[in-house]
């Protein structure tokens, strides 16, 4: 039987698509790997996640069937499949489309089968819809995970609008940090009933990025998006106070993103020093998800 590995990066959220259907983001060098082992059980999948044991894992198992569902091998295979990663899980870090990501590449791999990148994505975001675990799709996490760099969206018609290097000067060399609470906030439990007063502003960020002002755009939707779901904006607008060049709400939440010069970081640590919960410090990222093995 087929065994493979494979690695997928995590992503931060520029515009959220919850509100609009129209999302963008960007890769960061987190990740998730992912490794699958098949069985001749057809309907077994067997799982362990192991940066989080008592997690539930029918993403992961939704991602191995619609695999194997796509090659018709569904009643031919089942699986044995193991994850590890440094992403906390229902943060707003995109951890499933991360996990996605790396476990249908793992079940390529596994298959000796392949498919272009974009069927890749869809397999995941299918698999996301199957699980419960995505109001969205997430495409726009899914594709910032996949190819890194930064993707606009559009996400109701799984459409990659665009799709480009973060092409950094020297003296605008960046680093990301995430505040990161430990309670959990899972996505398919967000009550989206506030957004409505806030889409127009969510409009002008995905228009904000298309035009190039990516900062300006996660800082403006990070902002709609605390006030909607009752957030701390302040964890944000410190970092911004601090000299952050961007600073939002990641995803639904509860971590809050912050792109920051390297003279700036440990200013937005200390100034984040009092808020519960872990603080990241990640880099951004432009290599594609893969199979290792």
């Amino acid at each position: 039987m087929g065994e493979s590995l494979a690695l997928a990066h995590g992503a931060a959220t520029v515009v959220n698509a919850m509100a609009t259907n129209m999302g963008a983001a960007f890769g960061v060098d987190l990740f998730t790997k992912a490794q699958v082992k098949l069985t001749s059980e057809s309907h077994v999948i067997e799982t362990e996640i192991t940066s989080d044991v008592g997690e539930n894992s029918v993403l992961v198992q939704k991602a191995v069937t619609a695999v194997l569902r796509h090659f018709c091998l569904e009643e031919e295979f089942g699986a044995k499949v193991r994850t590890w990663s440094n992403i906390p899980i229902a943060r707003g870090l995109k951890s499933s489309s991360v996990a996605a990501n790396a476990v249908v590449l793992a079940t390529l791999g596994a298959l000796g089968e392949s498919l272009g990148d974009l069927e890749v994505v869809k397999l995941g975001v299918l698999a996301a819809f199957d699980a419960g675990v995505t109001l969205t799709g997430a495409f726009d996490d899914a594709c910032a995970s996949y190819f890194g760099g930064l993707v606009i969206t559009d996400n109701l018609n799984c459409k990659l609008v665009k799709q480009e290097a973060l092409t950094l000067s020297e003296d605008e060399e960046v680093v990301v940090l995430f505040q990161v609470p430990s309670k959990k906030s899972y996505t398919v439990n967000t009550d989206t009933s506030g957004l409505l007063a806030f889409r127009s502003q969510i409009e002008l960020a995905y228009d904000l990025v298309l035009n190039g002002r990516l900062w300006d755009a996660l800082t403006l939707n990070g902002q709609c998006y605390s006030m909607a779901f009752g957030f701390n904006a302040k964890i944000a607008t410190d970092a911004l106070a601090t000299g952050a060049k961007a600073a939002g709400l990641c995803g639904k939440g509860p971590a809050t993103t912050a792109v920051v010069s390297r003279d700036y970081v440990e200013r937005v640590r200390a100034v984040w020093k009092d808020y519960e919960g872990e603080v990241l410090q990640v880099n951004l990222n432009h290599e594609k998800a893969k199979v290792i093995t």
